[in-house]
């Protein structure tokens, strides 16, 4: 039976950042499970690009020498701002090729305490140790589909991560739910794709990112405004780049920094790509059921509508019991809320050894965790905390 130091469960970038920032310290053994940059091929669309601009979106290495510039030397060909989702993966497996040769491309099946730490199993039953366990796995499992749809079939409705490729739903038509990135660019995907389209969104307007490159983000008064990482409105995103000061507030506050940074918006570059989609601003579903092959949607203002699809862009609800990799009675033992692991110093959970990357870290580190920008400041932490008690 083999055993490790360290099993990182997860080759997106927080995995992948984490593998070659541990494998820095001395004598530590250290393994990464899982297929790179999966989630963003599989459950994002073809033709999508990045939110983040390019300062935030170089995934995170001790030397600073793998990061998107370096990629782009290296590959020989220029890359297009914003970052188009297929360059931005084929940059992962770029990022992992150089820093994470040995990843071991099989998924882990189950992950279970033991005395001295942790039972490993992965998808062939091949049974491991080790003394850590690090949890880099996305957000997948959270995808939030509202229950006013139950009553469809699947065939009728899907969320966003469903596809990675929109190309399905030419010629029909579609009710897109959502008012963030991804619900207006997959309406932009589909109306371009050949779809009519039509947007739904509960908040009384469309909110747009319009200042990314302005004079307000140049020179000393950008530096002094906005952090790197991008999170966050001017002022704010200092704050949420710097989790260590932010869980200094009350928690209240902290609650409400999370929600302010991260409300749905929408990139100013999207604007004329929607222009003639109609949008209808202030309604949301209030019941939907089939109806001869298609949907039959009723809006909270009593509109209704007959799509072809329904198409939900509501973001993901964080719940580390839906990991089904994670065994039910070790779950039990991690001290929740409201479905986020409360983590302590080194991003480690309640359960000794057993530590939390990405947006299930967001609740404790906030905002900045759900974003390939805060793998800078995750990972960071993750390392200093093993190092410390190597």
């Amino acid at each position: 039976m083999k055993n490790y130091d360290v099993v990182i469960v997860g080759a997106g970038p927080y995995g992948l950042s984490a593998a070659v920032h541990l494998k820095t310290i001395r004598g530590l053994q250290v393994r990464a499970f899982g297929k790179p940059m999966t989630f963003w091929e599989q459950n994002m669309p073809a033709g999508m690009f990045l939110r983040s601009p390019w300062k935030a979106s170089h995934i995170a290495d001790p030397n600073g020498t793998l990061t998107l510039d370096a990629y782009v030397a290296a590959s020989g060909n220029n890359l297009s701002k914003p970052i188009p989702l297929d360059r931005f993966v084929d940059y992962g497996r770029w990022f992992q090729k150089q820093g994470v040769a040995d990843l071991d491309p099989r998924n882990i099946k189950r992950v279970q305490r033991t005395s001295s730490g942790f039972q490993v199993t992965a998808e062939d039953g091949e049974v491991m140790t080790s003394r850590r366990v690090v949890v880099a796995t996305g957000i997948a499992p959270f995808a939030w589909r509202p229950p006013e749809a139950d009553g469809l079939p699947s065939a009728l409705v899907s969320h966003s991560c469903d596809h990675s490729n929109l190309a399905r739903f030419v010629n029909k038509r579609v009710l897109v739910v959502g008012a963030g990135q991804s619900a207006l660019e997959s309406a932009a995907l589909l109306h371009e794709g050949g779809a009519s389209v039509e947007i739904a969104v509960r908040n009384p307007q469309v909110r747009w990112l319009r200042l990314s490159g302005t004079r307000f983000h140049k020179g000393i008064i950008g530096r002094l405004l906005y952090s790197p990482r991008d999170v966050g409105p001017a002022g704010m995103s200092q704050l949420t780049a710097r989790p260590d000061y932010l869980r200094l507030f009350p928690r209240s506050i902290q609650n409400w920094v999370g929600k302010r940074a991260i409300r749905p918006a929408g990139s100013g570059w999207l604007i004329d790509r929607v222009k003639n989609i109609p949008i209808q601003t202030g309604v949301y579903v209030k019941s939907a059921r089939p109806a001869a092959n298609q949907a039959h949607v009723t809006l909270t203002d009593g509109s209704e509508r007959k799509v072809d699809h329904l198409l939900f862009a509501t973001g993901y609800r964080i719940d580390i019991a839906k990991y089904s990799f994670l065994d039910p009675q070790l779950v039990n033992e991690i001290d929740r809320v409201n479905g986020y692991p409360q983590l302590k110093t080194g991003l480690e959970s309640s359960v000794s050894g057993l530590h939390f990357l990405g947006a299930p870290a967001a609740w404790s580190f906030g905002p900045v965790a759900r974003f390939v920008s805060g793998a800078y400041y995750c990972v960071q932490a993750l390392t200093g905390r093993i190092a410390s008690v190597k």
